[in-house]
């Protein structure tokens, strides 16, 4: 076996046994279950919480958004450069007003909209799926009860197992890319570098999504079964990146690679704001310390950028 091809295959089972076990921890132990938890137990669990939206937070705007735009830029420039190549005369303005659109922006939106109209859509057809799970319920029962003179309006009804299955679609479109990406590595010390940098924020990452589908109600198996078929989508990308010749044309796939991991963001971050975020933040107990968990979250994954 080639060195590089060991190295690959030793980060192929470095992703997927890291995401099995970061993501299974929460689920697997009922310590992490806020039903059962009162007390201090329950405030260590929301602003357990409050760190993993931190968390995700930054895992949207300095990993997934930042890689989006950057791919859909790079993506853009090549076609505008081929396109002045093969087409003489005077169209230097209408190529300097192709790269000066926010193509990156429009896209990301346009995977935000999406799972709107999908939420939307599901809602308009299952009106009952916009009904609070236990869970939330008991927070909402406990919230009322440690504050009984609060007269403020309670949030809009989470739509948590849609959300999560929506928030799990994006992150396994992403973890296939990254895999492709460490597969596609010419050399053993770029290989290792940049399995490195996925595995530093992944870890978390998966970790938050195993809490997250504890705390909105999955149950177990569902739960399990989720955190596996996303811990294979790393494995995946990096078997078909060792699949693809080296020095083979990729024609457009670059661009359609650029706009999938847009759109993923843009899921990712309508999920992130819409979902996890209020649901953390709405409790009416220790909100500078729920503002400095999420602070601390989203720090973490900046820092970890420099080298991601």
């Amino acid at each position: 076996m080639e060195p590089l091809l060991g190295v690959k295959v030793g980060c192929l089972f470095s992703l997927l046994v890291l995401t099995l076990v970061c993501g299974l921890f929460p689920i697997c132990f009922k310590w992490f279950q806020t039903a059962s938890a009162t007390g201090r137990h329950r405030r260590v669990l929301s602003l357990l919480s409050c760190t993993s939206a931190g968390i995700f937070l930054g895992a949207g705007f300095m990993h997934m958004t930042a890689e989006a735009l950057e791919g859909i830029e790079s993506e853009i420039q090549k076609l505008v450069i081929q396109n002045s190549t093969n087409s003489e005369g005077n169209s230097d303005d209408a190529d300097s007003a192709s790269m000066e659109y926010p193509y990156g922006e429009l896209i990301i939106s346009l995977g935000f909209f999406f799972v709107f109209l999908l939420e939307s859509l599901a809602l308009q057809c299952c009106p009952g799926a916009a009904g609070r799970s236990k869970v939330q319920e008991q927070e909402w029962g406990m919230a009322n009860v440690l504050e009984p003179h609060s007269h403020g309006p309670l949030p809009s009804p989470s739509r948590g197992p849609l959300r999560a299955l929506v928030l799990l679609l994006s992150l396994s479109f992403h973890s296939v890319f990254e895999g492709l990406a460490v597969g596609l590595q010419p050399t053993v010390a770029a290989t290792v570098q940049l399995c490195l940098a996925i595995l530093a924020h992944k870890g978390l990452v998966v970790f938050g999504v195993g809490l997250q589908l504890v705390q909105v109600g999955t149950g177990s198996r569902w739960a399990m079964l989720s955190i596996l078929s996303l811990a294979l989508m790393s494995p995946l990308g990096l078997a078909l990146g060792l699949a693809v010749p080296q020095g083979v044309s990729e024609g457009g796939q670059g661009l359609a690679q650029a706009v999938l991991e847009g759109m993923a963001a843009g899921t990712f971050l309508y999920v992130t704001f819409l979902e996890i975020l209020p649901r953390e933040l709405a409790g009416p107990e220790a909100p500078l310390a729920k503002w400095g968990c999420v602070a601390a979250g989203f720090a973490f994954m900046a820092f970890i950028a420099l080298w991601a």
